[in-house]
């Protein structure tokens, strides 16, 4: 490790440095002798006394509260990053990817998978602040609160001793280009290397940051994968507490708290958290957008550029769009960010948007040499794998790979780290690449921009199996305010949820919003101000179906054709038809040039009064039982004149 006196533990507990296969709670006596001198940890690796008062408070407070006996303040070096590989090696958490430079698999405990959107909560004073008024008798949907108070508890109950016999990794972060006006900063406090890891892959983690934050306040993020109430492991290479698990946000003091996983957005705590639910509420005090969006740049024949924003439900095609390899000659994508978007209006009204992240943490399965050859050449080198397979010839494997791996000359052997028995997944459903976004062969130019790439449409969409056509624009930006506040998206497995159902997703942000949703709709509609230069505003869908189950539009590169439409619409060119719901492609609008079996545009394109009748009907009910009387008059409007447009058509 980086000196010889010190050694960075990946184990918890003094039981388990006897005999690294149990893990178990320690006795008050143990806990004296571990935690004895006059700081909570025993040992240091950096320079603790140069960090600012306000760093060196927070991870005090914090160490006298989990009390770890070791502190390494993390410089994000290629030295440091190569020592926690091997230590992750060595303790058996971590298996090279032989095939993958610099590429390893880790294998989490079965419990420990996805988001925990049940055990997500919102701390403030006030409950409405948090979340909407919600109609007598019906479940929350959109979000959930916790009082102050309770925080506290819930806090003391899990985090008090959690750290003992541990490091406390002290990783300093920036959201967005360090030293950009649109970056914010955190500090993570976590007990786990992998999470140490991962953060570095995702954001921009290290020394670097520190010079540039000062004595400024910070994000406060605090971590810990966590330790059963009965002191056992179910799996001691994957410790966590899936039962006590609880992800904890309080915007008034920009806090982030997380106990119990050590999984994706669970445990990387400036991908979702901070990026999303604490960074929409700076935002919305800030006057700016913080969206559940990837950011592309897309150019056609002509030479001509323009930037787009798409928000769509996670496992709904962000990173295969963002990446897109297009299939007509000419065009051109570029790629800034395939997961989140912080937009600003600029002085001169044009709104700019950075990607906060510094990498990709992408669903697994269904990615391909197809589907986003790009995403494969990315994962190539320097990638943390979670939750695949993996093969007999030192390489990975899941779900969409099987034209790609000879199954009958390999063995694979699956996420449980059992032979694969080709009747169950090989790959967790939600299984992830963790990957540095600067080596994508695609990435713009313009990506780390200190000032943002300008955006001139904006895309909503998820899983639609039937009725929602292929692409419409909003008519104006209220109304475009309604189609993403109205979303819905088939169910996938990137959340708690289970089957095929239809959930309504708003603007792609229901598991991720900071703050009460029915004010985040009146923040949107704030967005519109005189001398400023709105994005046009699309819903697309990919996913429909016909009778025979089978989609309908070809997708993948093919999407270039309905990009190639809406860019011709921000240039303004007469290709639409205006209907109820907005404008949809003039017949012949759309390039079907070469494609083999061209699709059925009229159905593609159709709307169906009956359907978006009933749509509009679940649409109301769901405002009428999640947001009652919060839902703001610009939307009772707009739902208004919607109704009277389909009555009419």
């Amino acid at each position: 490790m980086p000196d010889g006196k010190y050694s960075v533990q990946h184990s918890v507990t003094i039981q388990e440095k006897r005999n690294s296969l149990k893990y178990k709670v320690l006795t008050s006596a143990e806990t004296n002798v571990l935690s004895g001198k006059t700081r909570s940890f025993e040992d240091i690796k950096g320079n603790f006394d140069g960090l600012s008062a306000k760093i060196r408070n927070f991870i005090e407070k914090s160490a006298d509260l989990c009390k770890p006996s070791q502190l390494y303040i993390c410089d994000g070096s290629e030295e440091e990053n190569t020592q926690l590989l091997q230590l992750l090696v060595e303790n058996g958490v971590a298996k090279p990817i032989d095939k993958y430079q610099n590429s390893y698999l880790v294998r989490t405990n079965p419990a420990d998978t996805a988001r925990v959107e049940s055990k997500t909560f919102i701390c403030t004073p006030d409950k409405y602040t948090s979340v909407p008024r919600t109609k007598s008798g019906v479940t929350p949907s959109l979000g959930n609160w916790i009082s102050p108070e309770d925080m506290e508890i819930a806090v003391k109950e899990r985090f008090t001793n959690c750290m003992v016999g541990r490091t406390m990794y002290v990783l300093p972060f920036s959201m967005g280009p360090v030293g950009s006006p649109l970056a914010k900063i955190g500090i993570q406090l976590t007990d786990s290397p992998y999470v140490a890891l991962s953060m570095r892959i995702m954001t921009r983690m290290g020394a670097e940051v520190l010079k540039v934050l000062g004595d400024d306040d910070f994000v406060r993020c605090l971590h810990c994968v966590g330790t059963p109430k009965s002191g056992v492991h179910e799996n001691p290479l994957w410790p966590c507490d899936p039962e006590r698990t609880i992800i904890l946000h309080k915007p008034e003091t920009n806090e982030i708290v997380s106990y119990g996983s050590g999984y994706g957005g669970n445990s990387l705590l400036g991908k979702k958290c901070f990026a999303l639910r604490i960074g929409s509420t700076i935002a919305k005090k800030e006057g700016w957008l913080a969206e559940h969006m990837l950011i592309m740049g897309f150019t056609n024949p002509k030479n001509e550029k323009m930037y787009l924003g798409a928000a769509f439900p996670s496992a709904c095609g962000k990173t295969n769009l963002a990446m897109m390899t297009p299939s007509l000659k000419g065009y051109k994508v570029e790629c800034v960010g395939d997961d989140i978007a912080w937009m600003r209006f600029d002085k001169d009204g044009i709104l700019k948007a950075v990607n906060p992240e510094n990498g990709f943490f992408g669903v697994a399965p269904g990615t391909n040499s197809k589907s986003n050859p790009i995403a494969m050449e990315t994962i190539k080198k320097n990638t943390i794998f979670t939750n695949v397979a993996s093969t007999s010839n030192g390489g990975v494997f899941w779900e969409g790979m099987e034209e790609e791996v000879d199954l009958k000359e390999t063995t694979i052997t699956d996420w449980k780290n059992k032979e694969w028995d080709h009747q169950s997944n090989a790959a967790h459903p939600n299984s992830r690449f963790c990957t540095p976004a600067a080596q994508c062969p695609i990435i713009d130019p313009s990506w780390e921009s200190p000032e943002g790439v300008p955006i001139s449409a904006i895309l909503f969409g998820g899983r639609r199996p039937e009725g929602v056509p292929l692409v419409y624009e909003a008519r104006d930006w209220k109304h475009a305010v309604l189609v993403g506040a109205s979303m819905r998206s088939e169910a996938t497995a990137a959340a708690e949820h289970k089957g095929k159902m239809i959930m309504h997703d708003p603007f792609a942000m229901r598991p991720f919003f900071g703050y009460n949703f029915a004010h985040y709709i009146e923040h949107w509609v704030s967005m519109e101000k005189e001398g400023r230069k709105m994005p046009r505003v699309f819903h697309v869908n990919w996913f429909r179906k016909d009778a025979n189950g089978k989609f309908m539009w070809p997708g993948f590169g093919e999407n270039t054709r309905v990009l190639d439409w809406i860019m011709r619409r921000c240039n303004g060119e007469d290709v639409a038809v205006e209907t109820p719901i907005g404008w949809v492609p003039k017949p012949g609008s759309i390039n079907l040039e070469g494609l083999e079996n061209p699709p059925n545009m009229e159905e593609l394109t159709k709307v169906d009064k009956e359907f978006f009748l009933k749509e509009l009907d679940q649409i109301e009910k769901y405002f009428d039982d999640q947001l009652t009387t919060d839902l703001p008059e610009t939307m009772k409007d707009e739902l208004k004149r919607y109704r009277e447009r389909l009555s009419k058509y």
